[in-house]
């Protein structure tokens, strides 16, 4: 039997693919299934086919599995957001320590016996993110609403609450809508590239209470400012209220300009004993109390005794830095984005650092010049790439180098088995895996990993 579009299909739920869909098999074809866990029997409507698979939407949950829960969210079914809600949460764990093992071993060729340690897991995986983005638009009606993109679109769903951010936005949300119906503030179109408020971006320090809010704008100024800080300094501990300019026709979220317009230009919080000053434009960490366990894993694979040269690319703010600087003789951080350096300097500064010092550039272009004009050298290169990974040139330079350890920071279990494979196949040895979950009912993980060279 041919199966296509619009067929209704019965379907049992045997496994989970790397982004959360169910999959199902009916007589050998294989049917990809959103909102779905292993041991559930579905009713289906096959909406769009290909040569051996397929995808198709829930009609009906005919058995429900003893791993499905009901999810405290009632949009979690069409928000992008938690993929995962309905999944019980130590079934969810395993999904993750599974999806790292698997690319390791698919990806980066390697055996079964790879060093894994149990996943890191949370306490409590709600209400964990200290940063959030609020896309705004319109309904149909011409109404003010502000919310999340539905999973693969760009269509909002209007929502008061989630039950992943910190609940000091549904406060924050609620006095913003209020302003822009109250003043009839025009609101962004995508595809007429008119209109001018676009997004929300908020920041909460989890330590210090601290409260930023940037909204961003299609223009230069906002109309009736004086009010807009009025509505937001009602709430207690806010800190920074700013704008950031982005007139340009991009799925982009942030420009690159900001203007405060009340307070101060940053928050503060702590990660563990560290101070950090957060800007909007700062790449931070949204889950404070799974970072300081992860930078601690980093810190412990690192193994320093005080003597040590450590490099740490892609430093952002320098969060990873400052951590290892209390335990290394001299730590050097590389990030691209200049806003970022000049935050990882003055965090530095502000916590009586100075054996931590920044570089601005892409790390590729920063480490093979230094190694190859100055000589440089590292007993550890720690490396926390964005999703794309590493460079093949910068693999190249730290293979190069031959520093004793490396450790790589990931939040692609992917790009990080390709990397391994690199390193592994050129002198390096795979010591310790550790997966640990910062985005709680995601698809997604970060991962430690620690090799050392094999003449070490």
């Amino acid at each position: 039997m041919e199966i296509k579009k619009n067929d209704e299909l019965i379907v049992d739920i045997v496994d989970i693919s790397s982004e959360g869909e169910g999959i199902g098999k009916h007589q050998g074809f294989i049917l990809f299934v959103n909102n779905t866990v292993v041991g559930d029997k579905v009713k289906v409507k096959v909406m769009k086919t290909k040569k051996s698979y397929g995808y198709a939407r829930m009609m009906e949950l005919l058995e429900a599995s003893p791993f499905r829960v009901e999810a405290r969210c009632p949009i979690a079914e069409k928000c992008g957001g938690c993929t995962l809600q309905h999944l019980v949460y130590r079934k969810q764990l395993e999904f993750k320590q599974n999806k790292v093992k698997n690319c390791l071993l698919r990806i980066g060729g390697f055996t079964e016996n790879i060093p894994m340690e149990p996943i890191v897991g949370m306490e409590e995986p709600f209400y964990y993110r200290n940063k959030a983005q609020f896309p705004v638009g319109k309904d149909k009606d011409g109404g003010v609403v502000i919310g999340f993109y539905a999973g693969r679109t760009h269509s909002i769903i209007d929502t008061s609450h989630c039950y992943i951010q910190a609940e000091i936005n549904d406060i924050i949300i609620e006095q913003i809508r209020r302003f822009l119906e109250v003043y009839k503030i025009s609101i962004y179109e995508e595809e007429t590239h008119t209109g001018l408020v676009r997004h929300i971006l908020t920041r909460v320090g989890f330590v210090t209470g601290e409260l930023m809010v940037c909204l961003v704008i299609n223009g230069t100024k906002l109309p009736h400012q004086e009010e807009f800080i009025e509505f937001l300094t009602r709430i207690p501990h806010m800190t920074s209220i700013s704008l950031n300019i982005n007139q340009e026709k991009t799925n982009v979220i942030l420009g690159n300009k900001v203007e405060t317009i009340w307070g101060q230009p940053h928050i503060t919080d702590y990660i563990g004993e560290i101070k950090y000053q957060i800007s909007p434009l700062s790449f931070y960490q949204v889950n404070p109390i799974q970072t300081k366990k992860l930078y601690e894993i980093a810190l412990n694979y690192a193994d320093l005794h005080g003597e040590e040269v450590v490099w740490d690319l892609y430093c952002g703010i320098g969060t990873i830095s400052l951590f290892l600087a209390e335990k290394a003789k001299q730590v050097y951080g590389v990030e691209i984005i200049p806003e970022a350096i000049e935050d990882a300097r003055r965090n530095a500064e502000i916590n009586g650092i100075q054996n931590a010092e920044f570089f601005v550039g892409a790390a590729e272009d920063i480490l093979p010049r230094k190694y190859k004009e100055e000589n440089i050298y590292a007993d550890v290169i720690v490396v926390d790439p964005p999703r794309k990974g590493c460079d093949e040139s910068l693999l190249d330079t730290i293979v190069q180098m031959s520093p004793k350890k490396v450790v790589y920071v990931s939040c692609d279990p992917a790009t990080l088995a390709r990397d391994l494979k690199y390193l592994c196949d050129r002198g390096y040895q795979i010591k310790k895996v550790q997966a640990v979950d910062q985005f709680g009912h995601s698809v997604h993980t970060e991962t430690v990993v620690k090799l050392c060279r094999n003449n070490a």
